[in-house]
């Protein structure tokens, strides 16, 4: 049974291999310092920091993260440790909050390796601290404790780690915040285990359970609609996916892995693992962040009691999560999951009135001498004015659920962090580049017939699962066959270029690089804004040459995480490897590639998610069919959107054809512009 400790308050370690796991309203420096029988830091190497984040017996993140798992080993200290501190520090320099009454009160909890929660703390009470002694573990009589201790210090780490008894404590902390400043720590420790996905917990209607289960639910409504192929069955736009193997990399070449992100984009099941043995760096993990099982901390307040009558007032967040990002992340997948339910039973009440018309007309003029006359007449009046009322109360009702979604979308989109909100939200004109990487990315919106002013974001996790197809075909719907096809054509690859202009946006400086392969050099205009902000890994590549050399590099690449994976071999790779995220964005493809490079770009799809290697193909499938069956595997494994919107996105769960919308900017805005200059100013900052 878990023990949820108060400020002084101690209780028994069951076990000596732990994770302690912190979770905060904003990214927060995670470390711990080793203390001898009197509490006293001997010296900077009794300190796990993001600068040295590996102990005998002791792992913390290497960077400033709004969630952390510090892994502690506490027979592996030595002899004469008798304390370990978890200290939380709030980074300067960046632009956060400078004091933790500022932000959401940070949560610690000390669990099994199995996710099993041993001990929890909620570090309330807090106001003019930048830095805080949160736990303490320590041995008393061959036996180890933890104790919740709370401990701040306005004057920050100096002082908190001064207070410790280290000499040079000052410059010591401000190593320490440089090194977060300037993005150059990177985290080492697995994400945990995702929660399962689809659970809608609305706060305000009643309490829910804080330990959300760990085996895997079905949610069909939770899962994004599929994609209509042209030939072929698509699968799941965020199907289930395995854990990804992690590989040890040289700490100068490691990247900065995912955040916790539900996306929810589909169950994963999954229960903690053991932290990674030691290795001479920090592993790579390309795959998607968990969810933790332990109760995630207290939702925002809910809002006032409504009216007798009244419907309840929306609040944005409202929806469970670790972080209030993860909250927005849920909520729009349950107003996703409310939309279809709601068009679904007005569909299915429709339908129903219909036939019953038809059945009680066919009972009527079974009678022959119904069948004309006065009789005939007033049965037909009698059918259709059932019918018509039990569609006009099914509209009532589905009236009301739109009215309450739209009232929800109207508070949640003012919101929404900007790798959820469109291009037209204010956010993007104070967006900062994130030291963290988000949950999830928006790529659209959606919609149904039944009000096409209620738009659901589309949201897919990061890092991608899977890679992008903007189709540029004239045949994929109504509205492109309606378009001619240069500016069909000059339509799909703006819509790359936003897309990938907003990943850039949402990576960590340096952690995510765009390749754009344009064999004509077709796409110069549409390309500009990238190029010109010189956020490009290289020139755009044309001709057979350009083409085979990008293919080439990426290739190596993928080959040479693979076999660090499977080998466990990190002095292995080259320094010179480039191991943050990489994107292709491919024009006009099949034009200017040969077989080899068709063989190439099919491998890319295949094993390049899973090593952190993604397509975003602009192409017209039809322009593909001179290579015949071969390409099929690679139109399904990529997510197929369009340029123009269209009712391409098939939700098997209910049978709806969404109606998906593509990004755009809003006539005469520069924002496009500003947010690549920002990509640009914090490379530039973190001098990559």
């Amino acid at each position: 049974m878990t023990a949820e400790l108060v400020r002084g308050q101690n209780h028994t370690l069951p076990q000596t291999r732990l994770e302690i796991r912190v979770s905060a309203g904003s990214p927060v420096v995670a470390g711990a310092t080793l203390g001898d029988e009197n509490g006293t830091v001997r010296g900077a190497e009794w300190i796990a920091h993001p600068g040295a984040h590996r102990l005998p017996g002791l792992e913390v993140s290497r960077q400033a993260a709004a969630g952390h798992r510090l892994a502690v080993d506490l027979e592996a200290l030595p002899d004469e440790v008798h304390r370990v501190t978890v200290l939380l520090a709030l980074p300067t320099g960046v632009g956060g909050p400078t004091r933790f009454g500022a932000t959401a009160a940070p949560f610690v909890a000390v669990t099994g390796l199995d996710g099993t929660e041993i001990a929890t703390f909620t570090l309330t009470g807090l106001d003019a601290e930048s830095a805080v002694s949160a736990l303490e573990l320590y041995r008393r009589q061959g036996a180890w404790k933890v104790r919740a201790v709370g401990q701040g210090y306005a004057a920050g780490l100096a002082e908190m780690l001064a207070d410790q008894g280290l000499a040079g404590a000052a410059e010591l902390a401000a190593s320490i915040q440089e090194a977060v400043a300037r993005s150059l720590a990177r985290s080492v420790a697995p994400p945990p285990p995702r929660t399962p996905e689809g659970d809608r917990v609305r706060h305000a209607s009643g309490p829910s359970d804080p330990h959300p289960p760990t085996a895997p639910q079905p949610q069909p409504a939770a899962h994004p609609p599929t994609v209509h192929q042209p030939t072929a069955p698509q699968s799941a736009t965020h199907p289930p996916t395995a854990p990804q193997p992690q590989v040890p990399v040289h700490p100068s070449t490691a990247p900065q892995p995912a955040t916790p992100a539900h996306p929810p984009t589909g169950t994963d099941p999954g229960t903690p693992t053991a932290p990674a043995a030691p290795t001479a760096g920090g592993p790579i993990n390309y795959a998607h962040p968990r969810r933790q099982h332990a109760a995630p901390p207290p939702p925002p307040p809910a809002a006032p009691p409504a009216e007798p009558g009244q419907a309840p007032q929306p609040v944005a967040g409202d929806a469970t999560g670790w972080s209030m990002d993860e909250r927005l992340y849920n909520q729009i997948w349950g107003m996703f999951e409310d939309l279809a339910r709601a068009a679904a039973a007005y569909r299915s009440a429709v339908d129903f009135a219909e036939s019953r018309m038809g059945q009680e007309l066919d009972r009527s003029l079974s009678d022959p001498r119904n069948r004309i006359g006065g009789t005939g007449d007033r049965a037909r009046e009698e059918a259709r004015a059932k019918r018509d009322e039990l569609i006009a109360r099914a509209r009532e009702v589905l009236d009301r659920d739109l009215a309450q979604l739209a009232a929800e979308a109207a508070v949640v989109e003012p919101a929404l962090p900007a790798a959820y909100a469109g291009w037209d939200n204010p956010v993007w004109h104070a967006h900062r580049i994130p030291m963290e990487l988000p949950m999830a990315l928006r790529i659209g919106d959606l919609h149904l017939p039944e009000r096409t002013d209620l738009r659901i974001p589309l949201l897919v996790r990061l890092p991608l699962e899977r890679g992008i197809w903007v189709d540029s075909g004239r045949t994929a719907s109504e509205a492109a066959a309606l378009m001619d096809t240069d500016r069909l054509r000059r339509l799909a690859m703006e819509t790359a270029v936003l897309h990938a202009a907003r990943l850039l946006a949402v990576y960590p400086p340096g952690e995510f690089s765009v390749h754009v392969i344009d064999p004509a050099g077709s796409a110069a205009g549409s390309l500009a804004p990238l190029v010109d902000a010189g956020v490009l890994a290289g020139p755009p590549a044309a001709g057979p040459g350009g083409v085979a050399s990008v293919l080439a590099h990426l290739t190596r690449r993928v080959d040479l995480v693979q076999m660090a994976v499977r080998a466990g071999a990190a002095d292995a790779l080259p320094p010179d490897l480039d191991t943050g995220e990489q994107l292709l964005v491919v024009n006009d493809f099949p034009h200017g590639f040969d077989d080899r490079a068709v063989t190439q770009l099919r491998y890319l799809a295949d094993e390049g998610p899973s090593v952190g290697v993604h397509l975003l193909m602009v192409a017209d499938r039809e322009d593909a069919s001179a290579y015949g069956p071969v390409l099929d595997p690679l139109w399904r494994s990529l997510l197929r959107i369009t340029p123009v919107a269209d009712n391409h996105l098939a939700d098997p769960w209910v049978g709806h054809a969404w109606t998906y919308e593509p990004p755009a900017t809003p006539p005469g805005s520069r924002v496009l512009e500003q947010v690549l200059a920002a990509v640009t100013a914090a490379r530039r900052a973190a001098g990559r």
